[in-house]
Parts: structure tokens; sequence; C-alpha cells
């Protein structure tokens, strides 16, 4: 439902939506121009879970936001001014939503993860 009703409200400013499984925080590099970059900023908190992983696995943290999706499930991609509604629409019920970063004029198609595990680059 939560979709359905972003899509019924807002489908003309959507520019893309990427469900973040089969390559995770890095799947958005499929559909990016050469000259656009995608810096994630302000991403919710790694889940315990992945942490779990990473230390039993001992796998580097930039191939963790590569191969899991860290707890994030569903990207939408929308200009800033329409993302307070899909906020409100997705706490409607109980999702929890924030902007967690921006996609900017780039030199090269590329992926940037500020995180508190350290700064990825993804080309």
């Amino acid at each position: 439902p939560v979709i359905s009703l972003i899509l019924n409200e807002l489908r003309g400013n959507i520019h893309g939506m990427i469900h973040c499984s089969g390559g995770a925080q890095t799947k958005v590099l499929h559909f990016l121009s050469d000259s656009l970059k995608v810096v994630k900023d302000n991403m919710f908190p790694v889940p315990f879970l992945f942490e779990l992983i990473q230390k039993e696995s001992g796998t580097d943290w930039k191939e963790m936001y590569k191969v899991f999706n860290m707890g994030h499930r569903m990207e939408i991609y929308l200009p800033e001014a329409h993302a307070r509604r899909v906020i409100e629409i997705s706490k409607s019920f109980e999702v929890d939503a924030r902007i967690v970063g921006r996609v900017e004029q780039a030199s090269k198609r590329e992926v940037l993860i500020k995180s508190p595990f350290g700064n990825f680059s993804y080309e």
C-alpha cells in the first residue's frame, strides 16, 4: 500500500525506484547516466545483523554495501521538494523513511557512500 499511494500521488515526479536487492547499495549504477553521481550520506543506522555478518566473516565494509542492502530496502529518486510527502506517506504506514542522499552532476558515473565505517566509491 505504501508504494501504491506514493505512485498515485507522485508518479509524474518520480525519476526512478530501486529495490535494493541484487546489487544492494550499488544497484543504482545500472541506471545512472555517465554524468551523474549518487551521494548517500544520511543513511539509516546499519542493523546489528549486518554488523555481525561483517565481524564474523571478515568481509570488507565496502563489499558489505555492495552485497547487502544494509537495512535500506527501497530508494525513490525524485525532486527534493516532493521528498517530504514520500516520508509522510511512509510514516502513515509506520515505515521509516528519510532523505538518504542526492544526485549530482559529475564527470563519471559513481555511487559514493559515506558511512560510520568509511567512505566508499563505486563505479
